[in-house]
């Protein structure tokens, strides 16, 4: 592997390569891919069309475009007071996976951003995907208070039978927390000092043949900063037991939608192994008024 370059897409070869990685990364239908005109059509009128290359071989990109914030009974003059940025796909290689591509795509992202003044991304993906909130949450910097329910509609594959319930994530690309991840100055928190210091833990897991179950019920006191206790390897579950997949979507919705309305955020992201080698995955979650 050469060294990687991040760029702005240029030709009909490299969108159409775009169309090849959604299909790889994704396992996207044709009917469900972006198709490499639309790419360039909205590429031309001023969306963020980045990619990952690898000498002349595009290895991923990301795309997001120009969106407003919905904030109702609010009326603004002027679109450019609710401007964001919605990033609508990302995605890379298999073989291009775990070696940073994902996170310099993302800050390339960032600083598009930066330079058009918008200071806002958002993006959407499921919670119980534990690579991608410790990616989002940990490495970027993104935090959540925002849960959609069955926000894709039912899907096929894996995710038939299942609810495609989302974070929407905010991106703040000029917060101090955001810099810091971009400085990579993020450390990962261990599990011990936050109870330690005296975060709440909602909802252990116990496991049962090697899968994860949730708890019949979940700590509700409240506490200032709290766990959430989700699948280290949901895809797994998935493949394993689609009802028990089906529990953890309805247990975490009913945390997340209750702590969210009572003021939550998600703030990080917490990887540990326990005592018997298994590893665990929690989202760490602070009142916005402390």
């Amino acid at each position: 592997m050469s060294e990687i370059v991040v760029r702005p897409l240029e030709t009909m070869a490299e969108y159409t390569a775009a169309e090849e990685i959604q299909h790889i990364t994704w396992n996207m239908p044709d009917l469900e891919i972006i198709p490499a005109h639309a790419l360039h059509a909205m590429q031309h009128s001023g969306a963020a069309l980045l990619g990952a290359f690898d000498g002349e071989r595009l290895v991923g990109f990301t795309f997001g475009i120009l969106g407003t914030v919905d904030v109702p009974g609010r009326i603004d003059p002027v679109a450019a007071a609710r401007l964001k940025m919605y990033s609508v796909i990302a995605g890379v290689l298999p073989e291009y996976q775990h070696q940073n591509v994902g996170y310099r795509l993302k800050f390339a992202q960032r600083d598009f951003a930066q330079r058009i003044g918008v200071r806002l991304i958002t993006w959407t993906y499921d919670p119980l995907e534990s690579r991608n909130g410790r990616f989002n949450i940990g490495k970027l910097g993104a935090v959540c208070h925002r849960y959609l329910r069955h926000f894709h509609g039912d899907m096929s594959g894996l995710n038939a039978g299942l609810q495609t319930d989302r974070f929407e994530v905010e991106w703040w690309v000029t917060s101090q927390r955001v810099a810091a991840r971009a400085a990579q100055k993020w450390r990962p928190l261990r599990l011990e000092s936050l109870l330690a210091g005296g975060a709440l833990l909602v909802n252990e897991a116990t496991f049962d043949n090697g899968l994860p179950l949730p708890p019949p019920n979940y700590v509700s006191r409240p506490s200032n900063l709290m766990l959430v206790e989700i699948p280290t390897d949901f895809q797994a579950i998935k493949r394993a037991d689609l009802a028990l997949a089906q529990r953890w979507r309805q247990h975490t919705r009913d945390i997340f939608e209750g702590m969210f309305d009572s003021g939550f955020l998600v703030t990080d992201f917490v990887s540990h192994e326990d005592p018997n080698g298994r590893p665990r995955s929690y989202y760490l979650l602070a009142h916005q008024d402390s």
